[in-house]
């Protein structure tokens, strides 16, 4: 039975020695803390041009679109798609018939005027030596009051039938110039040295005029050798450009070449299209409604440097526009720039005090030493921007103050200094496993393949 005892007391012990052991272990491994692999890259001052990207179309800085004022049927059209033209050239004739006729109507019409002008001046003139005949009479005492006054009132209805026959030559004249001018615009010339880019109507087609309403577009005349960029910018970039910008411009078309360009024009309102969309949808969802606003663009022109013959109206071309520049300045790779949520320390704490305002007042009052601040309740703490420094097998959390940046590197303005190392990777180390004073290593492999900029 002793021995049975033991045995069993023996048993007992091992288990719970066995048991402390992997609590021990587990306690050990559990706690051994985690070491994060990163790449890193000593900050250096560099030049910086920051660039905004916009897409658009190659355009003539010079194009007219050529609509007649008049309608009726193109009895001429001399010229074909892809043609030369010089200023003054034909472009388009529309049958005179109708505005001839019209034309020599109104000559007649003016003619008569002018016939009946010439007889209400000899009305006139007989009137007016009848009316001073009769008034000698009259003096003498040699007519009556009522003779008198009926050639006083014939002298009277002359006078006014000449002004009226001077009023209907002068309306009569003004018909016969507008109907010349309709039969002159019949014909249409080139307004400009150009090359005909679209023609939109053929021999025998009937054509609308725009004097009444929106005419037919029958061609469009274009200056090939002044070209210009216009793109779309969003209203974030849009306020960063200026007139006199340089831009590089890559047009889909050539592909092993590159432009150059200055901006020239940059519209004061949004095009219609994102307004309108953004009116028209007020019943839609929040989603929609912000997806109308990121529809708002702005047109900017841009004149392109190089004279290229073949360059064609419509062409794809992305514009970066280079907005601003900075020279010698503190940089870092720009995938180096994170967020974090601030710490609260008990400095923090021991040199704030919350004041308790009155129970109507639902805000409560911080205030410092300094300032006065209010502040509301459950309000949530705006993440800050930072890099890790590298502090020997640490890294060290960074608040930053970012300034302008180009395609690899971003400026520091305030935070770092010109020497230290910072990290540049992985991208889920720095933007998630990273905190301050974390444990770190070098990833050799990773920082030998790294190629510069990225």
């Amino acid at each position: 039975m002793a021995k049975k005892k033991s045995r069993k007391k023996i048993v007992v012990f091992s288990i719970i020695a066995l048991a402390l052991i992997g609590l021990t272990l587990f306690a050990v491994f559990h706690k051994r803390e985690v070491v994060i692999a990163i790449q890193k890259e000593k900050i250096a001052r560099r030049d910086l041009t920051e660039t905004v990207v916009a897409n658009g179309k190659i355009q003539p800085v010079t194009e007219v679109n050529i609509s007649p004022e008049v309608s009726g049927e193109i009895i001429e059209l001399p010229v074909k798609e892809g043609q030369c033209v010089k200023k003054g050239d034909l472009l388009v004739r529309i049958r005179p018939d109708t505005y001839l006729a019209a034309r020599n109507s109104a000559e007649a019409s003016y003619k008569a005027s002018i016939a009946n002008k010439a007889t209400a001046e000899s009305n006139l003139e007989k009137a007016e030596l009848e009316y001073k005949r009769n008034q000698e009479l009259f003096k003498n005492k040699l007519l009556s009051d009522s003779d008198f006054l009926t050639v006083k009132t014939a002298f009277d209805v002359a006078k006014a039938s000449l002004d009226a026959s001077a009023e209907q030559v002068a309306v009569a004249q003004a018909a016969l110039d507008t109907a010349g001018a309709d039969l002159v615009k019949t014909t249409i010339y080139s307004p400009l040295d150009g090359t005909v880019t679209r023609l939109n109507s053929q021999l025998g087609e009937r054509v609308v005029g725009t004097a009444m309403m929106a005419g037919t577009e029958i061609m469009t005349v274009s200056d090939l050798n002044e070209m210009e960029a216009r793109v779309d910018l969003g209203e974030i970039d849009v306020v960063l450009v200026a007139i006199g910008q340089t831009a590089k411009l890559d047009v889909d078309a050539f592909k092993d070449r590159k432009f150059t360009g200055t901006v020239t024009e940059i519209a004061n309102s949004a095009n219609n299209s994102g307004s309108a969309t953004a009116s028209s949808s007020s019943s839609s969802s929040s989603s929609s409604s912000s997806t109308s606003q990121d529809a708002t663009k702005f047109q900017v022109r841009i004149r392109v440097k190089e004279k290229e013959t073949a360059f064609r109206p419509g062409m794809s071309v992305t514009a970066n526009i280079e907005t601003r520049y900075r020279t010698n300045v503190l940089t870092v790779p720009i995938q180096c720039v994170t967020t974090r949520l601030p710490k609260s320390t008990g400095k923090d704490k021991a040199d704030t005090n919350v004041v308790q305002v009155a129970s109507n007042d639902p805000l409560p009052v911080t205030e410092t030493n300094d300032t006065k601040a209010v502040k509301k309740p459950n309000e949530p703490t705006k993440p800050v921007e930072v890099v890790f420094l590298v502090d020997g097998d640490r890294v060290k959390m960074a608040p930053v103050k970012r300034g302008i940046a180009d395609d690899n590197y971003v400026e520091i303005v305030e935070g770092v200094q010109g020497g230290q190392e910072v990290v540049t990777g992985g991208y889920k180390a720095i933007n998630r496993e990273l905190e301050d004073g974390k444990r770190i290593r070098v990833d050799k492999a990773a920082a030998a393949d790294k190629k510069p900029g990225n």
